[in-house]
Parts: structure tokens; C-alpha cells; sequence
């Protein structure tokens, strides 16, 4: 994963973060840093450990929030309003 070298270790713990929160799709991930789908999970797969990164990967597999095309279409924003 190239992309991921150019990353400062605060960059691959937000991504981590964004990763982890139910209602961040993978496009605010790709939008904000330049990673899409394929390689945040490769990224998640790198740094978690593995029993982590399976727990990650079975609780977003099919989750509509994760996927900003599933996602209702009256959520038209990436973070909440009152998160800052």
C-alpha cells in the first residue's frame, strides 16, 4: 500500500478511528485522506491485531452506514454536527 507510507502516525490513528466509528463512511476516510475502501482495510489489517481486525471486519461488513451509497439519503454530511 503506497499511499499508507505517506501517512504520519497521527494520520493512520485517525484513520483508524474514522474506521472504528459506526456512522463514518469510507468515502469521509477517502475524502479526507486519500485511502478508499480496498486500502483502509489493508491499513486496519497492518495495524490492528488480528482477533481486532476480524472483530472490525464482522461488525462493518453489510453496514449501510459504512457506505455512504447505502446510507439514507437525508445524512448528507461526514461527522456530526455537534462533534465540534
Amino acid at each position: 500500500m503506497k499511499t499508507s507510507n505517506k501517512l504520519t502516525e497521527a494520520d493512520k490513528s485517525r484513520i483508524i478511528e474514522m474506521a472504528w466509528e459506526d456512522r463514518t463512511p469510507f468515502e469521509a476516510i477517502e475524502f479526507q485522506f486519500g485511502l478508499n475502501e480496498e486500502e483502509s482495510i489493508e491499513l486496519m489489517r497492518s495495524e490492528l491485531k488480528g482477533s481486532s481486525f476480524k472483530m472490525w471486519r464482522k461488525m462493518v461488513s453489510g453496514r449501510n452506514t459504512k457506505h455512504r451509497m447505502k446510507r439514507k439519503s437525508e445524512v448528507d454530511r461526514f461527522m456530526s454536527p455537534k462533534k465540534y
